[in-house]
C-alpha cells in the first residue's frame, strides 16, 4: 500500500486517492509550471493511509455506529458527537509504516528546500469528495499554516484527520446525499509562501454575484490568505477583463480599497493551533492597495491558464511572497454555484416599498430576504436559532453552517466577497450583507428587518418587512423586437448583472453618475489639491490616498466606471454620455462650492458643451478625454461610444467636435462615433446642420419636452403639463428623426417618455427610430409589448 505520493507525481486522475484539493494541486504543478503558473511543491498523505489509520483498533466502527445514529437537525448533539469522534482520532497513534514513511519524506523535503533553517509547511486537508463540479467541500475541513519540525507535522496531520468530522463537515455530508464512510481525507504538506510579510487573497474567474464570465474577480489583503477567507478583513477588490489580459492590454476595470485592518502573520509557535496570530496593520498600509495593478494582472493571466487547463470557472487562492516578491498560486478549484445557473433565465428582485437603512454592507447574492434578528456571538446560542431568522454576527465560520442553512439573510460586521459569510450564503441562494463594521450593535434580536442585496455592490439593511418581487425572464423565449433595445445604466456597480437582461447594448452611460459615485470630489479641487486650504487638502488626500496623484485619480476612476460597464456588454455599442452636471449638482462635489457659480436656473445654465469649451473647464474636460480616450484605445473597449450633451448651437457642435479631436479623441479614428443629444428645440429644427457634426442623435425627451414647452419639469406647479407626447414634442421628435434617416445616420432615444408611454413607443416606432434606451427594469416589459405590436409598427 503506498502511503505517500509526491505532488509531481498526481493529477486530478487520483482524486480518489489525494483529494481535490491535492490533486489540484499535482494537476496544476505537472501541467501548467512551464506555462507560467507558479505552485509550490510537497506531498500527500493518500487515503488508502487514512483508512489504514480508521481501521485500526476497531475506530472506524465505533464511529460508524455513533455518527450513523445522529440526528442532524439537533445542532447540540450534533455538536457533542463531532467533539467526540475529533478527540478519539487525533488520540489514535499512526501506523508505524505510515509514520515512517512521513518522517522520510518530510526530511527529503526540509533538505531539498534552499532554505532548510527557516522554512515552514502549510498542512491541508483534502477530501476525496471534495472540489469535484458537483459538490462544494471547501473550507470543511481543517488547514494548519506555518507548521515546521516532524512531531508538528504528525500532530496536525492528525489533527486534518479529525476535521472530517467536524460538525459542519458531518452536516453538509448528510444534507447533500454523501455517505460519511464514502468520503477518505489526504493530508497534502505544501512549502508555505511568505505571504504573512506579503499579501494574499482569493480570485475567481467568474463573478461570483452576477455569472459574469468574461472577467476575473480578484480579492486582496496583507498578510496570510486566511484571514481573507475567514472574513476577518474586508480586503481590496479588483476586476480584470479578461480579453484585455489575453491581448497584453491594461486591464484592470474596477479596484477598490479595502478596510484591511488587522493581518494574520506568523506566530512565535510552529505547531498546530499556535502557529499564527492576528497583528493590526498601519493606518497608512491600509489606506493603499496591498498589491501593484502590474499584479493583479499577471494573477489574472495566471487565473486564465488555469480556467483554459480545467474548462471551466474556477475558485483559487493565490499568495505573494514578500522576500521572493513573487505570485504563487496555492489552490484551485471548480466554481460550484453562479456557474451551474441556468443561463437562459435572469432572475431580479426588485424592492416595492421605500425603507429606512439601518446598516450597509457589501451585497452577495442580488437577492432580498427579510425576518426577525437573531444576534449570534457564540455557537453555544446555536439552538436558539430559528428557520426564516436573520443571522447576525461579528463573522462566520464552517461551524456556523448548521444554523446558516436556517437563516433567511446573513449579517456581518466583517469580511468581504470572498470570506465564509459570502461563500455559503452563495450556495444556499440567500442575500448576505458582510462586512458592515456595526451590524452587532445597531441590530437587535427580535427586531425585524429586510436584508436587499439587489441595488448593486452595496447591501442594505432596512427597517421592518418591505414588501419585494421577484421578476424572472426566459431569455430563450423572447420574440423578436421591431427596433433595438437598449439599457440606460447609471451604476457601473450593477453593469454585469443588467448585462443578463435582453438587450442591444447601452444607449445611455452618464459620466456624471461614475464621477459622483465613484469620485465625489469636484476635478478642479483634485488639479488645484496642492493650493486647497488644509482641512479640505486633507479630506481629499485621504480619499485619493491609493492613487499616485489627485489627477491620476480621476483618470483612473472615469476609466473604471465606463469600463465596467462597456465591458460587461463587449461588444455591443456603449454611449457614454459626457458629464451634464448642472452647476448646483457640481456645488455638491468636495470642494465644488468654491469652484461653481451661483445660478438662479441651472438648468439652462452653465452645462453640456458650453461647459466643456469654457477655458475655466477645459482642464477638467481633459481629463474626462483622457479617461475615455485610456479605455477605447489603450484597453480596447472600442464599443464604447461618446455623446455630447446640451448643444445649444452649431457653433458650439464645432468647437467641441475641435476639442475632442485635440484630445486624441476623433470622429472615425479606431471606429469612434460622436453622438449628439438631441434635446434642445435648435436641435431639431437645425437637425441638418447639426448632423454635419455627429454621427447620429440620441433624442433626450425630458429635456426636449420641457424646453418645447416652456415648462420647469421640476416644479409641482407646472408638472401636469409635461407630456412627451404634445404634438409640438411630436413635431421635434419627428424632425430629428427624419433628417437622421435622410443622412443615413443613428437616432435613438434615452429618455423616460418610452418607459412611461406605451403609445410613445410604439409611435416611435412607426417613426423609423433605430433604438430604444430604457431603464432596466422596463426593458422585458416594453419589449414583449413591441414585440406583439410589431406588424402594425413597421413604417412604410
Amino acid at each position: 500500500m503506498t502511503n505517500i505520493l509526491w505532488f509531481h507525481e498526481i493529477g486530478m486522475a487520483d482524486i480518489p486517492h489525494v483529494g481535490g484539493k491535492n490533486a489540484s494541486l499535482g494537476e496544476m504543478i505537472s501541467n501548467l509550471s512551464d506555462a507560467g503558473v507558479r505552485v509550490p511543491g510537497g506531498f500527500a498523505t493518500t487515503a488508502d493511509a487514512y483508512r489504514d489509520f480508521l481501521n485500526a483498533d476497531g475506530l472506524y466502527q465505533r464511529i460508524r455506529t455513533t455518527v450513523e445514529a445522529l440526528d442532524v437537525t439537533d445542532v447540540a448533539e450534533l455538536a457533542r458527537v463531532g467533539a467526540n469522534v475529533r478527540e478519539w482520532i487525533e488520540q489514535q497513534p499512526l501506523p508505524a509504516q505510515f509514520e515512517a514513511d512521513i518522517r522520510s519524506a518530510y526530511a527529503t523535503l526540509v533538505e531539498r528546500d534552499p532554505q532548510p533553517e527557516s522554512v515552514s509547511w502549510a498542512v491541508r486537508s483534502s477530501a476525496t469528495a471534495e472540489d469535484l463540479p458537483d459538490a462544494s467541500f471547501a473550507g470543511q475541513q481543517e488547514t494548519f499554516l506555518n507548521i515546521s519540525g516532524i512531531e508538528n507535522i504528525l500532530a496536525a496531520i492528525r489533527s486534518v484527520f479529525a476535521s472530517l468530522y467536524n460538525d459542519r463537515a458531518i452536516a453538509y455530508r448528510v444534507h447533500h446525499g454523501f455517505d460519511h464512510h464514502d468520503v477518505a481525507l489526504s493530508a497534502g504538506i505544501q512549502r508555505m509562501v511568505r505571504s504573512d510579510v506579503g499579501a494574499s487573497g482569493v480570485l475567481f474567474t467568474i463573478d461570483t454575484e452576477s455569472g459574469f464570465d468574461r472577467a476575473v474577480f480578484v480579492t486582496s489583503s496583507y498578510g496570510l490568505g486566511e484571514a481573507v477567507v475567514q472574513g476577518a478583513v474586508n480586503p481590496d477588490e479588483f476586476y480584470a477583463y479578461k480579453p484585455a489580459l489575453r491581448d497584453g492590454r491594461p486591464a484592470i476595470l474596477k479596484r477598490s480599497v479595502g478596510e484591511k485592518a488587522i493581518k494574520m502573520v506568523y506566530a512565535d509557535g510552529t505547531q498546530a493551533g499556535a502557529s499564527t496570530v492576528f497583528t493590526d496593520v498601519p493606518v497608512a498600509e491600509r489606506a493603499r492597495f496591498s498589491i501593484s495593478d502590474a499584479e493583479v494582472e499577471e494573477l489574472g493571466r495566471q487565473a486564465l491558464i488555469i480556467e483554459d487547463h480545467y474548462g471551466r470557472p474556477m475558485d483559487i487562492e493565490w499568495g505573494k511572497d514578500g522576500l521572493d516578491g513573487k505570485l504563487y498560486i496555492l489552490q484551485a478549484r471548480p466554481e460550484t454555484v453562479v456557474s451551474r445557473a441556468d443561463g437562459n433565465v435572469t432572475r431580479r428582485f426588485v424592492l416595492e416599498e421605500p425603507g429606512t437603512v439601518i446598516t450597509i454592507g457589501r451585497a452577495i447574492g442580488q437577492k432580498i430576504g427579510a425576518g426577525p434578528v437573531r444576534v449570534m456571538t457564540s455557537l453555544a446560542q446555536m439552538d436558539t436559532f430559528r428557520a426564516g431568522d436573520v443571522l447576525v454576527a461579528d463573522m462566520t465560520d464552517p461551524d456556523w453552517e448548521p444554523i446558516m442553512k436556517l437563516a433567511s439573510a446573513i449579517v456581518t460586521n466583517r469580511g468581504g466577497r470572498t470570506c465564509h459569510a459570502a461563500i455559503i450564503a452563495r450556495e444556499l441562494g440567500i442575500p448576505a450583507v458582510v462586512g458592515t463594521g456595526d451590524a452587532t450593535l445597531a441590530l437587535q434580536d427580535g427586531r425585524e428587518v429586510t436584508v436587499s442585496c439587489a441595488e448593486g455592490d452595496n447591501g442594505f439593511v432596512y427597517e421592518g418587512i418591505l414588501r419585494f418581487e421577484e421578476l424572472v425572464t426566459r431569455l430563450d423565449e423572447m420574440p423578436v423586437s421591431p427596433t433595438k433595445i437598449m439599457l440606460n445604466v447609471g451604476t457601473p456597480d450593477q453593469a454585469f448583472a443588467f448585462s443578463k437582461l435582453p438587450n442591444k447594448g447601452v444607449g445611455l452611460a452618464r459620466l456624471e453618475f461614475v464621477i459622483n459615485r465613484q469620485i465625489g470630489i469636484h476635478p478642479r479641487a483634485l488639479l488645484e489639491h496642492d493650493s486647497l486650504p488644509a482641512e479640505l487638502h486633507d479630506e481629499i488626500a485621504q480619499r485619493i490616498a491609493a492613487y499616485p496623484s489627485p489627477r491620476d485619480y480621476f483618470v483612473k476612476r472615469v476609466a473604471e466606471g465606463v469600463s465596467m460597464i462597456a465591458a460587461a456588454f463587449a461588444p455591443e455599442p456603449v454611449i457614454v454620455r459626457l458629464s451634464d452636471f448642472k452647476s448646483n449638482e457640481y456645488a455638491n462635489l468636495i470642494g465644488g462650492e468654491t469652484y461653481e457659480p451661483h445660478e438662479e436656473n441651472p438648468m439652462l445654465g452653465y452645462r453640456g458643451a458650453s461647459r466643456y469649451i469654457s477655458p475655466d473647464f477645459r482642464a477638467c474636460f481633459d481629463m474626462e478625454c483622457e479617461a475615455l480616450k485610456f479605455v477605447r484605445d489603450e484597453m480596447g473597449l472600442t464599443n464604447v461610444e461618446i455623446m455630447v450633451p446640451f448643444v445649444r448651437t452649431v457653433g458650439e457642435a464645432h468647437a467641441v467636435i475641435e476639442l475632442l479631436a485635440e484630445n486624441g479623441l476623433r470622429r472615425g479614428e479606431n471606429g469612434l462615433r460622436v453622438i449628439m443629444m438631441c434635446e434642445l428645440p435648435s436641435n431639431a429644427v437645425l437637425a441638418d446642420e447639426f448632423l454635419e457634426y455627429f454621427d447620429g442623435f440620441s433624442i433626450g425627451s425630458n429635456d426636449m419636452t420641457q424646453l418645447t414647452l416652456g415648462l420647469d419639469r421640476d416644479s409641482g406647479l407646472v408638472a401636469a403639463t409635461f407630456d412627451e407626447r404634445d404634438p409640438a414634442v411630436l413635431k421635434m421628435l419627428s424632425l430629428a428623426i427624419d433628417a437622421c434617416r435622410r443622412a443615413g445616420k443613428y437616432v435613438g432615444i434615452c429618455g423616460q417618455g418610452p418607459s412611461d408611454h406605451p403609445d410613445l413607443a410604439e409611435w416611435l416606432v412607426a417613426q423609423g427610430i433605430e433604438s430604444m434606451s430604457l431603464n432596466p427594469d422596463t426593458v422585458v416589459e416594453t419589449w414583449l409589448r413591441l414585440a406583439k405590436g410589431a406588424p402594425q409598427l413597421v413604417r412604410s
